[in-house]
């Protein structure tokens, strides 16, 4: 039962930041041209979106299974 309130705080805390953060980019470098001492790198963008319906989901599933820890572990 221990193991359903540990994955419910999850899925709450990665539903704030899914509905809070709607997308976050990062860059990489990459080579493209090296000729000798001649080099030439670029950075680009990705850029990952979290969908907030997926966000609000998993919040509303951590509540539910906290909730549900709370009523089985009550007598």
């Amino acid at each position: 039962m221990r193991l359903l309130i540990v994955i419910g705080l999850i899925l709450i805390v990665l539903g704030i930041v899914a509905v809070a953060v709607p997308s976050f980019t990062f860059f990489t470098t990459e080579r493209v041209a090296d000729a000798g001492f001649f080099k030439i790198d670029i950075s680009r963008p990705h850029t990952i979106v979290f969908n907030p319906i997926v966000g609000g989901l998993a919040l509303a599933a951590g509540i539910v299974l906290v909730l549900l820890w709370r009523r089985t572990a009550s007598p």
